[in-house]
C-alpha cells in the first residue's frame, strides 16, 4: 500500500519550468551550440552570399587625401600684422575650421572652380546595386510617372546637386590633438578624387584670405570715421582743462600736485611725528608714576637700569633681605640682628623711591615739551587746511576734466594704431593655415574592402543565427531528456522509446482459422516482438521493474497507462508493454479503457464485435470477449464503440468495472489499462482508485512541460501512484544533441552495445 505522504504532490508549483539557470552552465551552452550550429551556419552562409553579391556589384571608389596645418608659428612680424580681429586657434576654433571645410560655401567654390557641373566624369557617377541612391530611385514613385522634360533639372539645380555631391563625399578629421586637419575626398575616379581634394584645400586657403581681407576692410572704414570724431573730442577736452586752470589760478609744484597741497602734506607729517613723541613721553611718565604709587620695589624702568645709584641701592637691599631671611629662619623674627636688617631695608627702599621721583620729574618735563610742540603743529595744520580746502574744491573739477581728456586721448591713440594695422593687413595678406601634404592620385580603391565586407557579413549572419537559435531555445518548452522529467515532474524517468517508422500493414489482417486472435497491426505495435533487445524494449522492462517494486505486495497488478494529450503514443506503449510482459511468461491482459477514442482497438482489434462496454453494461463473460495473440499469448479486451459514450467515466468507476477487474485478477498477473488522456476527459481520475500503478507517457519534443505539470497537479492521487514517465517518439539523431556531460544520455554510446535493433 502507498504511504499517506505519497498522496502529496511532489511537484513544486513555483519551480521554473523554463530554460533559465542560476549560474552559467557551460555544458548546457555547449549542448545548445551543438543543436543550433546549423542555423548559425546557414545564416552565416546566407549573409556571406549577400556580402559577396554586394562586393561583386558595388562600384569601387577612390579616396585622395591632403593635409592642412592651422599655423601657430611665433613670427613676431606676422603676428603683429595679423593681430587685428584674430583669435587663438584653440579647441573650438579648430573644430570650427573642420565644419568650415565641410560647409556648402567650400563645396560651391569647388564646383565653380573645377566647373563640375559640365564635367562628364563627375556627372557619370554610377550607383551600386545596394546603394542608398539606388534604393531611393527605386522607391521614388513620382519619377515613374513624371515627364522627362519635367524631371530635367535647371542649371541652378544642377549646381546645387553637384555641391551636395561634393559636400557628401568630403571627410575632415583632426589628427590627434594637433592642429593638422586631414581632408579626404572619395570619388569613383581616382583623378577626380585628387583634383577635388586639392581644390578643397586651395579654396579653403583662399576663403580664409578673403574673409580676413573683408573683415579688415570693413574695420578700416569704420575706424577711419571713428578716429575723426575722437581726434576732435580729445582736442576739445585738452583745451577745456588748460582754460579752467588759468581761470582759477591753480599752480602746480610738479607731478600734478598743487603748492598748497604739498605744504599741507608736510605739516601733517610733522604733526604725526609730534603726536608720536607726546604719546611716548606720556607712556614713560605714566609707567614711572604707577611704580612709585604702588611702591613696587621689583619694577624695572629703563633709566633705573642705566643709573649706578639705583643699581647699588637695589643690590644692598637684596643682600639685606637675604641675610634677614636666613637670621629669621635660624634665630627668629625678633632677634636683634633681624630687626636691624629690616630697618636697613626700609632705608634702602626710601632711597630707591627718591631716585625714582627724580626720574619721574625728568619724564614729566619731556612730556610738557612734546605737548607744546604738538599744539603748535596742530594750529599750523588748521591754517593750511583752510587754504587747501578752497583749492581742493576747484581741483575736483579739474580732475574730472583731465579724466575726460585722457579717455579721449587714449581712445584716439588706440584707434589710430588699429587703423594703421588694418591698412597694413589689407596690403599684406596673411593666412594662418597652409597645406603640408599635397593630394595625390590614389592607386587602389578605398572601398569596398572586400575581405572586411564578407567577414562582417558572416559575423552579422552568425549574430542573426545566434539570435534565432537563442529564440528557438527560449521557446523550447518540451521534454527532451530524462533529466527534464526528473527536474520538472519529480518522477523517475523510465527511459525513452525511439520513433518507429510506421510502415502500416493491413490492421484487419487476422488468422482466418482463428477470428478470436489479435490482428498483426502496424510495425509500431509489433516492434517489441521483432526487437526484443532494443532500447525500445529495455525502456518497457524498466517500467516493469518500477511497477514490481512499487506494488510488490500485489499478486495481480493493475497498471494504468496515461498521457496528457491524445496522440502521444500511449496506445502503442500499452500494446508493446503488454506484449513484453506476455513474452516474459507473465499472464497479461490488455484493456482498451479509452471508450471515446479506442486507439488500441483500432490498432490490433478492429475486427472485434464486442468488448469492454458489453462486459460492463451487459455483464457478458470476460472469456467470451477476449482476443488472444497466438504468438505472445497476450489477452486483449477491446472497446467496440458503435456510438459515442458520454458517460464513460461513470462506466469506468462503476460496480461492473470492479467485478470485471476482480475476475481478471484471478486469471492474470498483470492488467494493463490503456486510459484516456488526462487533459480532455476525467476518465483516468474515475478509475484511479482501482489502479495499483500508473505509467505516464510523454511525447518527446511535442508536449509542453506546462501542460504535463498542470495535468498532474490536478490529479494528486494519480500522481502519487505514478512510478515514472516514458518519453515516446524520440528522434535519436536529435536526442544526441541534448546530451550534457554527466547525464545518462551522455554515455549512450558506451552502453548502446547492449541494444540490438535488428
Amino acid at each position: 500500500m502507498l504511504s499517506p505522504d505519497k498522496l502529496t504532490p511532489r511537484i513544486d508549483p513555483s519551480r521554473d519550468t523554463g530554460n533559465e539557470a542560476d549560474f552559467i552552465d557551460f555544458d548546457k551552452l555547449i549542448a545548445i551550440a551543438r543543436r543550433q550550429w546549423r542555423m548559425v551556419a546557414a545564416c552565416a552562409f546566407a549573409f556571406a552570399i549577400l556580402g559577396i553579391v554586394y562586393v561583386l556589384t558595388s562600384v569601387p571608389v577612390y579616396t585622395a587625401d591632403t593635409s592642412v596645418l592651422i599655423d601657430r608659428s611665433d613670427n613676431q612680424v606676422i603676428n603683429q600684422l595679423a593681430a587685428f580681429g584674430q583669435m587663438d586657434d584653440d579647441e573650438g576654433t579648430v573644430l570650427s575650421q573642420v565644419e568650415l571645410l565641410k560647409s556648402d560655401t567650400i563645396a560651391y567654390a569647388v564646383v565653380d572652380k573645377l566647373k563640375l557641373v559640365d564635367d562628364p566624369v563627375f556627372n557619370a557617377q554610377r550607383n551600386s546595386l545596394f546603394s542608398v541612391a539606388t534604393l531611393k530611385s527605386l522607391f521614388s514613385f513620382k519619377s515613374w510617372f513624371a515627364d522627362d522634360a519635367a524631371v530635367a533639372p535647371d542649371p541652378e539645380m544642377q549646381r546645387r546637386y553637384a555641391a551636395e555631391t561634393v559636400a557628401g563625399n568630403i571627410d575632415v578629421e583632426r589628427v590627434g590633438k594637433s592642429y593638422v586637419l586631414d581632408v579626404s575626398y572619395t570619388s569613383q575616379s581616382p583623378d577626380m578624387a585628387r583634383q577635388i581634394a586639392a581644390a578643397i584645400a586651395d579654396v579653403y586657403l583662399v576663403d580664409k584670405l578673403n574673409s580676413k581681407y573683408e573683415a579688415t576692410r570693413r574695420a578700416g572704414e569704420w575706424l577711419q570715421e571713428r578716429i575723426e570724431e575722437l581726434r576732435q573730442q580729445a582736442l576739445d577736452t585738452d583745451l577745456a582743462v588748460q582754460k579752467f586752470r588759468s581761470e582759477h589760478g591753480l599752480v602746480e609744484a610738479g607731478s600734478g600736485t598743487l603748492i598748497s597741497e604739498q605744504q599741507l602734506s608736510e605739516i601733517n607729517t610733522q604733526l604725526i611725528n609730534a603726536q608720536a613723541e607726546t604719546a611716548k613721553a606720556e607712556a614713560k611718565y605714566a609707567r614711572v608714576k604707577s611704580i612709585i604709587d604702588a611702591k613696587q620695589t621689583d619694577a624695572i624702568v629703563t633709566d633705573v637700569l642705566d643709573s649706578s645709584i639705583s643699581n647699588d641701592l637695589r643690590k644692598k637691599y637684596l643682600e639685606a633681605s637675604k641675610l634677614e631671611t636666613e637670621i629669621e629662619a635660624r634665630l627668629g623674627p625678633d632677634h636683634v640682628q633681624a630687626v636691624r636688617l629690616r630697618a636697613e631695608m626700609e632705608e634702602y627702599k626710601r632711597l630707591m623711591f627718591d631716585e625714582l621721583n627724580r626720574i619721574a620729574e625728568s619724564y614729566q618735563s619731556e612730556l610738557q615739551v612734546a605737548q607744546s610742540r604738538e599744539n603748535s603743529l596742530r594750529d599750523s595744520v588748521t591754517k593750511a587746511t583752510g587754504v587747501a580746502a578752497t583749492a581742493g574744491e576747484t581741483q575736483v573739477q579739474v580732475r574730472e576734466l583731465e579724466r575726460t581728456r585722457d579717455t579721449y586721448k587714449n581712445l584716439y591713440q588706440s584707434f589710430l594704431t588699429r587703423y594703421q594695422e588694418a591698412i597694413q593687413q589689407q596690403s599684406f595678406p596673411i593666412t594662418a593655415a597652409r597645406i603640408i601634404t599635397m593630394a595625390e592620385t590614389p592607386t587602389k580603391p578605398s572601398a569596398p574592402k572586400r575581405a572586411l565586407v564578407v567577414a562582417f557579413a558572416m559575423f552579422l549572419g552568425c549574430a542573426v543565427g545566434s539570435g534565432i537559435g537563442a529564440f528557438r531555445e527560449f521557446r523550447d518548452r518540451f521534454f527532451r531528456t530524462g533529466d527534464d522529467v526528473k527536474e520538472v515532474l519529480d518522477v523517475e524517468s523510465l527511459g525513452v522509446m525511439p520513433l518507429v517508422d510506421d510502415n502500416i500493414d493491413d490492421p484487419t489482417l487476422v488468422d482466418p482459422s482463428n477470428p478470436r486472435s489479435i490482428a498483426r497491426g502496424s510495425k509500431t505495435t509489433t516492434y517489441v516482438e521483432e526487437h526484443p533487445l532494443s532500447a525500445f524494449a529495455e525502456t518497457l522492462r524498466s517500467a516493469k521493474i518500477a511497477i514490481d517494486l512499487s506494488a510488490a505486495d500485489q499478486r495481480c497488478k493493475v497498471i494504468g497507462v496515461v498521457s496528457s494529450l491524445p496522440g502521444e503514443g500511449k496506445s502503442t506503449t500499452s500494446i508493446n508493454f503488454a506484449k513484453l510482459l506476455a513474452m516474459q511468461g507473465a499472464r497479461c491482459l490488455l484493456i482498451d479503457g479509452d471508450m471515446r477514442n479506442p486507439g488500441a482497438t483500432r490498432a490490433i482489434g478492429r475486427h472485434a464485435e464486442a468488448g469492454l462496454l458489453e462486459a460492463i453494461v451487459d455483464g457478458r463473460p470476460l472469456k467470451d470477449l477476449i482476443l488472444l495473440d497466438p504468438k505472445t499469448k497476450l489477452a486483449f479486451l477491446p472497446t467496440v464503440a458503435r456510438y459515442r459514450v458520454p458517460h464513460s467515466s461513470e462506466l469506468l468507476a462503476s460496480r461492473g468495472m470492479d467485478q470485471l477487474l476482480e475476475i481478471a485478477r484471478q486469471s492474470f498477473d498483470y492488467i494493463i489499462v490503456d486510459l484516456p488522456p488526462l487533459a480532455p476527459v476525467v476518465d483516468a481520475r474515475a478509475i484511479n482508485s482501482k489502479l495499483d500503478a500508473v505509467v505516464f507517457v510523454i511525447e518527446w519534443g511535442k508536449t509542453s512541460r506546462k501542460v504535463v505539470q498542470s495535468t498532474l497537479l490536478s490529479e494528486p492521487e494519480l500522481y502519487a501512484k505514478c512510478v515514472g514517465a516514458i518519453l515516446t517518439k524520440v528522434d535519436p539523431s536529435q536526442m544526441k544533441l541534448y546530451r550534457t556531460f554527466g547525464s545518462s544520455e551522455y554515455y549512450y554510446k558506451r552502453y548502446s552495445r547492449y541494444y540490438t535493433e535488428s
